[in-house]
């Protein structure tokens, strides 16, 4: 049996900004009157030149949308959050980056996307803790589902059993309501909303707030559609300034984390520049990349910067193996393959982009990813099945001898890399 769930999260995590992505998304949201409409009829004989008759009213379930507040991109390049002028900073910008960075050098902890295979590394954090090998990580950086785990993690192992009940007890129905267009999506996201809502408490944005102050850092990272470029949120930042406004701010921006374009609403967050306010329009920060490290710039091959980091774990979300299927001639089916198949290989270029700026930072470079030797089943989109299986595959993995690699994970056919010493366990 295939996996369409771990397909379809491919195909979002790729976040093209394209009508691809809304094609490929289909499939995965279309109700069964809207998958009979779109499936091409058999053919029959040629009948008798008739009058069509006029097609059904399609019924439509999104309102109409209110006009945006104009905004330029001057503008939008100085816009903050009123009242939180540290909540944030552009992807892109060094001194920004270096500016929010901790003053002392630690272990970095960085989630990638993945949907719901994040059940992979919340099994393996829960799985460390187990063994005693997860430190508290100096920074934690979260992508789309990375961004969802971030605060549970960055927040202590207290948290691990509210980090394994949304990896395990979750359904699809827990993350969007199908068959409901919001004019901006196929379907509607409020359950997700209502979802972080409910996780994002008073005790764990104090918690957040505490581990900011000692001096960590936790990053999450969004996608500022209108500027076409990524942002960086300061979650520490935000809970420290705390308030209904921080709480509501911290929702928008995990749910804008993880916002498919064209699958699951934007998110508009509300901003002010030179005394004008207008909102923006945020969506998953996967656009940008799977993972996140540091700008782009600093990334290079041939950038000199040196990570300020004694360790850098990446926790990769995502299957790195091919998965063979027959493709229906259906474009949505061969879109959805087609873009499944770029973000293993968007994911394994920047893994190696990460291990070059590791090596010529000395910083020990630590990778763990989910095994090629995995093969559960999955029924649907976020299957509680699957994904208890998937974390218990993490939890094992974290708590056996080498929950992490020192070197990239290998290509199919490849040879298989030897380490380069015995142990990688996740602590200092």
């Amino acid at each position: 049996m295939t996996k369409p769930t771990r397909l379809s999260l491919r195909a979002a995590a790729t976040l093209l900004l394209t009508p691809v992505l809304l094609l490929s998304a289909t499939p995965y949201v279309a109700t069964k009157a809207q998958a009979q409409a779109v499936t091409p009829a058999k053919k029959t004989a040629p009948a008798k030149p008739a009058k069509a008759p006029a097609p059904p009213p399609v019924a439509s379930t999104s309102k109409e949308l209110p006009p945006r507040v104009p905004f330029t991109a001057a503008e939008d390049a100085v816009a903050a959050i009123p009242g939180i002028p540290d909540a944030r900073f552009w992807a892109d910008s060094e001194t920004d980056y270096a500016n929010a960075l901790p003053a002392h050098a630690g272990p970095w902890l960085i989630l990638s996307s993945g949907g719901s295979d994040g059940a992979f590394g919340a099994g393996l954090l829960v799985g460390l803790t187990a063994a005693g090998k997860r430190p508290d990580y100096a920074v934690v950086t979260g992508v789309s589902t990375g961004a969802l785990m971030a605060p549970f993690i960055f927040a202590g192992p207290r948290y691990d059993n509210a980090l394994r009940d949304s990896y395990t007890k979750v359904t699809a129905a827990d993350i969007f309501e199908a068959g409901q267009s919001t004019g901006e999506s196929f379907v509607d996201s409020w359950p997700l909303k209502e979802f972080i809502a409910k996780q994002i408490t008073p005790e764990l944005v104090a918690d957040i707030a505490a581990a900011h102050r000692s001096g960590r850092r936790l990053f999450v990272v969004t996608t500022n559609l209108d500027a076409g470029r990524s942002m960086v949120w300061n979650i520490g930042a935000i809970a420290e300034h705390g308030g209904d406004d921080a709480m509501k701010l911290l929702v928008k921006v995990l749910l804008a984390s993880t916002a498919v374009p064209g699958g699951f609403p934007p998110v508009l967050i509300d901003v002010e520049a030179n005394g004008k306010r207008f909102a923006e329009m945020h969506v998953d920060g996967g656009l940008g990349g799977q993972f996140f490290v540091a700008p782009p710039s600093l990334m290079a091959a041939t950038s000199q910067y040196r990570l300020p980091a004694t360790d850098l774990y990446i926790v990769v979300n995502t299957g790195l193996q091919p998965e063979f299927k027959v493709i229906d001639r259906f474009a949505p089916s061969i879109l959805t393959q087609a873009i499944g198949m770029a973000v293993p290989v968007d994911t394994r270029l920047m893994i190696d982009r990460a291990y070059l700026a590791a090596k010529r930072s000395g910083v020990d470079f630590n990778v763990a990813s989910i095994p090629a030797s995995f093969h559960a089943p999955s029924k649907g989109p976020f299957d509680p099945k699957y994904m208890g299986a998937l974390f218990q595959t993490g939890y094992d993995q974290g708590r056996g001898t080498t929950p992490f690699s020192d070197q990239p994970p290998p290509y199919p056919g490849g040879p298989t890399p030897q380490p380069s010493h015995i142990e990688k366990t996740g602590a200092n």
